[in-house]
């Protein structure tokens, strides 16, 4: 998540929410497999979902206030990939909202109002990347998938300042397996025995400076809600908010990392003074890198599954840390991006990446979400740097500037 995920997760964290979407296989059987899919999902976005599978209605089972599911006969269940649109839609939820039958409610208020946040941030983060860059420009690709929803991917890559620099939103729904579910909970104890029908929405960026002196950034912040299962019609829905904002620099400058950490605590403070010092130790735990025993970076905050709190509560401190990243973050860049640099200082910049590499494709719950839910590959890996470098048992020298931020990593610390 913080790696997201997305959702990814996502989430994490660290990659978008990515959706996916089932649709029947060729075979022939008389077992079944259970879709979740939004009643607008026959509509324009899903005709040829529709032209094959036009009986999915009349073998309708159940039908729910924001899922519909449904048993089609079918002997496998194959995941439909992303399909690219030409311009942005003015949001993802039309198609969904419209499929309740225009019932309105705080859960479906809260899924537009966070869509609305997240791409209101996208915007302004994107801004802000382009103008520190001073002439690069992002790349934009707006998706659907027939499953439900859609995001907008955008990416910068070889710019100025920026190697590499990707800003994504999604917003998307239908069912997961459960392994996917079990990759979106932080609750390891938290089971489902069959498909999930689920609903997410996220922000999900990484962004990578060339210069070594200039740390990289990574922030994702998401919502998640899932349906009864098919298994226990009627259950609660559950929901929850997750994300957070971190720093990874490859040289320790004490003054841009207070800076970054007290801007979190702000955003933190302004709704519940505990949040900060429990956010900021669970981003310490959640970024460690067990076969490495060492942090990926210097921390900021971290959440998942945050539900124990009023929903509009946490809608508003989502939408403050997310309005956090700019000021945290663009003031270092400013000051590092033309700091004078040497091989040596960008040889260490890339062993650090490569331990980012690491976390992500390891144990970055986002990035694992996408992958088990057949996201966007490209959405789920633009978090990933586009060099990195292993050296055989490198170690550096006690002492040296490359050692202090190691020990950082390794014994987190107190910035504020």
């Amino acid at each position: 998540m913080p790696s997201t995920a997305i959702f990814s997760p996502s989430c994490s964290s660290s990659s978008p929410f990515t959706p996916f979407a089932f649709s029947p296989s060729s075979s022939s059987s008389s077992s079944k497999a259970f879709l979740a899919i939004d009643h607008k999902q026959f509509g324009s976005h899903s005709s040829n979902f529709r032209h094959h599978h036009a009986n999915l209605k009349k073998n309708s089972l159940l039908f729910r206030k924001s899922f519909r599911t449904v048993a089609v006969p079918t002997m496998a269940v194959s995941i439909e990939k992303e399909t690219p649109i030409a311009e942005r839609p003015d949001t993802f939820l039309t198609e969904y909202d419209e499929a309740t039958g225009g019932i309105s409610s705080a859960s479906s208020s809260v899924r537009a109002r966070f869509e609305k946040m997240i791409r209101d941030a996208q915007d302004s983060v994107c801004d802000a990347i382009e103008k520190a860059d001073g002439g690069g420009k992002f790349k934009e690709d707006v998706w659907s998938r027939p499953g439900g929803g859609g995001g907008i991917s955008r990416v910068l890559q070889d710019g100025a300042v920026w190697e590499k620099a990707g800003v994504n939103v999604s917003v998307v729904y239908g069912v997961m397996p459960p392994d996917a579910y079990r990759a979106a909970k932080a609750a390891a104890g938290d089971q489902k025995p069959g498909p999930i029908p689920f609903f997410a929405a996220g922000i999900s960026s990484v962004l990578h400076p060339k210069n070594p002196f200039a740390p990289t950034l990574h922030f994702n912040y998401r919502y998640f809600e899932t349906d009864a299962p098919k298994d226990a019609p009627g259950a609660p829905r559950q929901w929850w908010f997750g994300g957070g904002t971190d720093l990874t620099p490859s040289y320790i400058f004490e003054e841009d990392v207070k800076h970054f950490h007290s801007e979190q605590k702000k955003a933190c403070d302004k709704f519940d003074p505990s949040f900060y010092p429990r956010f900021k130790k669970w981003c310490d735990d959640y970024f460690y890198i067990k076969h490495r025993g060492e942090r990926r970076g210097l921390g900021g905050i971290f959440f998942d599954d945050l539900n124990d709190y009023d929903q509009e509560m946490l809608l508003s401190f989502a939408t403050e840390c997310a309005s956090s990243v700019v000021p945290a973050y663009i003031p270092i860049i400013e000051r590092r991006k033309d700091t004078p640099f040497t091989e040596q200082h960008k040889a260490w910049q890339q062993l650090r990446r490569g331990r980012y590499v690491e976390f992500n494709l390891v144990y970055d719950r986002g990035t694992t979400f996408g992958l088990k839910t057949g996201g966007r590959i490209e959405s789920i890996l633009v978090s990933l740097p586009l060099t990195a470098r292993w050296e055989y048992d490198h170690k550096p020298e006690e002492g040296s500037e490359e050692w202090k931020l190691l020990d950082a990593c390794i014994n987190p610390k107190e910035w504020i």
